[in-house]
């Protein structure tokens, strides 16, 4: 779930960035705020007695947040991608640490 949370995320990332590239600042907007609905619930649900890696977790997701935000304020394609990149990495390892859970048993 944690894997297609990242992967709606950055396909609406996406959608913004294209969206801006091309001045069609409402509808990027709208992109970027269903974005940052997700990261919002990837924030909520955290479990923060999990230590120093939610707290990490806590910290990346409000520097993209902090991210987007500027990025809507300069219209810059450029802060989006900072974004996408930092949610690919992390899609990634979550996707990597799901694969031996999904792999059938032998």
């Amino acid at each position: 779930l944690v894997v297609m949370l990242y992967d709606g995320a950055i396909r609406f990332l996406r959608q913004a960035e294209h969206a801006l590239g091309e001045g069609a600042y409402l509808h990027s907007h709208e992109k970027l705020g269903r974005a940052e609905a997700i990261i919002d619930e990837l924030v909520a649900t955290l479990n923060m007695d999990a230590g120093e890696i939610a707290v990490r977790l806590q910290a990346i997701y409000l520097y993209c947040k902090r991210t987007l935000i500027e990025s809507r304020l300069q219209k810059s394609p450029d802060k989006i991608r900072e974004v996408v990149a930092l949610l690919e990495d992390l899609r990634d390892a979550w996707a990597t640490l799901a694969a031996p859970a999904a792999a059938p048993a032998a």
